[in-house]
């Protein structure tokens, strides 16, 4: 079980992904040492999943971002829905997908180079798919805000 410790480390490091031991001795009151074992533990035990790196607008400004909604099949079989996810899971440009509720069953965020790179990547991962009805997509004017982060108390 988490304590009140596990909590306050899982609170800065998705902050900070690169933060020392002794850095987060400074928000946590617990010795660099216990820090680093209990980070350990947390990443073992699955409470951690993974440390990614955010890219920089310099780098990323340019580039196609686009919302897609998609309806799937009234009829859409178990193994079609799955290879569907597993298609798009396996796709870079696929930033995340969302199971949701409502007149739409996914909700993706696609990254691309271009309105060419886009289309493409479309027809491959949607359009060609035998379990996909229909889907909409609307493109990204601006981002102001992307915090990946879920406080625990």
């Amino acid at each position: 079980m988490l304590d009140k410790f596990d909590h306050g480390l899982l609170n800065e490091i998705q902050r900070d992904g690169l933060a020392t031991a002794d850095t987060l001795a400074q928000s946590v009151a617990l010795s660099p040492s216990a820090i680093a074992r209990r980070l350990r533990r947390l990443r073992a035990e699955g409470w951690l999943g993974r440390t990614v790196a955010l890219l920089g607008s310099r780098l990323t400004e340019g580039r196609l971002r686009a919302l897609v909604l998609v309806q799937l099949t009234e009829h859409a079989d178990r193994t079609g829905k799955a290879a569907l996810l597993e298609k798009l899971d396996a796709a870079e440009t696929v930033q995340w997908v969302l199971e949701i509720s409502g007149e739409h069953d996914l909700a993706l965020l696609l990254d691309c180079r271009s309105m060419d790179a886009f289309v493409a990547e479309a027809e491959t991962l949607l359009a060609g798919s035998p379990v996909v009805r229909r889907y909409e997509t609307s493109f990204v004017k601006r981002s102001w805000k992307f915090a990946p982060f879920v406080r625990l108390d």
